[in-house]
Order: structure tokens, then C-alpha cells, then sequence
């Protein structure tokens, strides 16, 4: 079943040209005679073509050093948000995944092991579980009214939010012995990710938090945009060489958020993923959730709420959509089409 969620709703820069001509008409000047004129007039050219031609050098050598760096155009390139990337992947490595695993949070836990947070009233937990088995090595059961959502590791601690109960745990890593819970001020919880520093969370809206992970209050709060557009429906988190990585729920895609300001860089479609599960006959699976990253050897594991695998993917970059529709590209994934 697909869990179903209510959720509201150039500049062209001006260059001042010098005149063309110069017109002397004030009777009290006089003009300047003839064969003193010339020399002036090449003077001025042969000045004038040296400045231009040391500008020219100087761009070459560094485009953007012609803008000062407190000056209004600068500000104005700053506030301009860079052209999405668009990205596909190639396929390394299938492994098992748990098919009654409603996937809400993934992470990299080292040695070739993953934790993962699942949902579901009276199925939910926490688990550590052996990537190239798939087996549940450790598992902590939730209780039968919380629904498990998103999870990441700090500090050796897990942290987990629920459903609908701003209300979330801390875990010790190694047995899954709850180190305390807490309440959070995020609209509700579904994704969880961090930096070391911070936690990301986001609750299905377009909001990205970031969190004291000590206080667990919200210290800032970022709209998530792409071409100046609400991205709503963030789901599981995943903070991947300076971004953070959303799952939007319902599309087959990624979208790749920077935290500094919200705005999506780039995009990940992995559609033919969840297509290919399909066409092997796994007409029960739910949305592609969850993004695994192992930093150390570069590998990027995904799966999805009730896949029976879990894959390991290299990126590779595309052209975008040529009608810029993102949309076209990130096709519902719901189990009832």
C-alpha cells in the first residue's frame, strides 16, 4: 500500500560608451588649432586602445575580476541561481533487499552494513543489516502506534523521527538501546540526514530544517526551490559531498538540494529502476526511498519502500529536458497506476 499524506499546498549590464565627437561652441574658448589637433586625437586613441587591451588581458586571465566584489552586480550574479545539472546512472551492482522493508531512512553504516529506519503502524524499526546478504543483524521493534520515518547517524547515535508525532529517538549505534527521545518544532518528520555539524530534517513539505543536534531546535529553516518553484514532498535525506540529497515522494527522483540556500542543482532520474522491478513482476512494490553513501569508497546505494533489491548506481550526466519540464522526467511512481 502507498502510504498517502496530506501536505498544503537577464539582467543586461549597461556600459557607459565615452561621446563620439567632441563640439566646442562657447565663443570664450578658443579652438585648438588644426596641427595640434591630430597629435592629441592619436594620443588619445593610441590611450585609449592600451586600456582596452590590458581589460582584455585581464578578463582572460580572470573573468570575473572586472566586478568588484561589493559592487550591485555581483550581488545581483549571487542571487541568480546556476542551470540545473541532469543526471541518469549505470548500473554496478543488484544486491537483496528485505520486500516487507517499507524503506524510510538508509545510511552507510561501514563494514559493508546499512542502517535502515521502516515504517508502517505495528512494523516499524530500526535495523542493521548486511549489504551483500541482506540480512537483519540487529533490529530494534518499534512500538504498534509509531510510525518509523527518517534516520541518520552522529556521533555514534542514531536518530530517528516518526510520523505525524513530532516526536523522534536516540539510539546507540552498536546495540540499538534507546539513548533518550525528544520532540522536534518541524512541521512533522520524514527525512533525516547531517553533516557532522547539523542535522537536515524534512517533513514532506518543501522545507529544509537545519537542527541543533544537542537542543534538536530548529535553527533555520530553507525553502527548497528549482527555477524559482516550491519543491515539495522532501522525503528520506541523505548529505552527499556538500548537498543534501532528497527522495521526492511519489517521482522517481532526486533532487539535489544546497544547504546554504535550498536551491536544487541538479537532478537524478531513476525511473528505469523502479520500471525494471516492474517488468520482472514486482507489481507490489511502493516509491523508490532511500539513498545510501559510502564516503570512503565512493559508493552510492538506493532502494525503495518494499523493493525486493537494493542497487548500487554510478551517476552519469544527461541533457536536461529541453521544455525545462523536470516534471517529464520524474513520473508519478504510484502502486495503484
Amino acid at each position: 500500500m502507498t502510504r498517502r499524506r496530506a501536505v498544503p499546498p537577464h539582467r543586461r549590464a549597461a556600459v557607459a560608451m565615452p561621446p563620439t565627437g567632441l563640439s566646442v561652441s562657447s565663443p570664450a574658448v578658443a579652438p585648438t588649432p588644426i596641427y595640434l589637433r591630430r597629435p592629441l586625437v592619436v594620443a588619445a586613441a593610441a590611450l585609449a586602445a592600451l586600456l582596452l587591451l590590458l581589460l582584455l588581458l585581464a578578463a582572460a586571465a580572470h573573468p570575473y575580476a572586472l566586478w568588484r566584489a561589493d559592487s550591485p552586480p555581483t550581488a545581483l550574479l549571487r542571487r541568480t541561481a546556476p542551470a540545473a545539472r541532469f543526471y541518469s546512472f549505470d548500473l554496478v551492482r543488484e544486491y537483496p533487499h528485505d520486500p516487507d522493508a517499507f524503506t524510510q531512512g538508509l545510511l552507510y553504516g561501514g563494514n559493508d552494513t546499512l542502517f535502515e529506519s521502516t515504517g508502517l503502524y505495528h512494523r516499524s524499526s530500526v535495523r542493521k543489516v548486511d549489504l551483500k546478504t541482506g540480512k537483519v543483524l540487529v533490529q530494534r521493534q518499534m512500538e504498534g502506534h509509531l510510525f518509523g520515518e527518517g534516520l541518520t547517524l552522529l556521533s555514534d547515535k542514531l536518530f530517528q523521527v516518526t510520523w505525524l508525532k513530532n516526536e523522534g529517538f536516540i539510539y546507540d549505534r552498536h546495540n540499538f538501546s534507546k539513548f533518550k527521545s525528544f520532540t522536534h518544532k518541524m512541521r512533522d518528520g520524514w527525512g533525516l540526514a547531517t553533516d557532522g555539524k547539523v542535522l537536515f530534517g524534512s517533513d514532506g513539505t518543501s522545507m529544509l530544517y537545519h537542527l541543533d543536534p544537542k537542543s534538536l531546535q530548529v535553527m533555520k529553516m530553507l525553502n527548497v526551490k528549482y527555477q524559482d518553484n516550491e519543491v515539495p514532498y522532501l522525503n528520506e535525506l541523505e548529505y552527499i559531498n556538500g548537498e543534501v540529497w532528497a527522495n521526492v515522494w511519489q517521482t522517481d527522483c532526486i533532487a539535489r538540494v544546497s544547504p546554504e540556500d535550498g536551491i536544487v542543482v541538479s537532478w537524478i532520474f531513476l525511473h528505469e529502476l523502479r520500471q525494471q522491478l516492474w517488468n520482472s513482476g514486482n507489481t507490489f512494490i511502493d516509491v523508490l526511498n532511500g539513498i545510501a553513501w559510502d564516503e570512503e569508497h565512493g559508493r552510492l546505494f538506493v532502494t525503495g519502500k518494499l523493493w525486493p533489491k537494493l542497487y548500487e548506481i554510478k551517476l552519469r550526466p544527461v541533457d536536461g529536458p529541453q521544455d525545462g519540464s523536470v516534471e517529464r522526467l520524474c513520473p508519478k511512481a504510484s502502486f495503484y497506476r
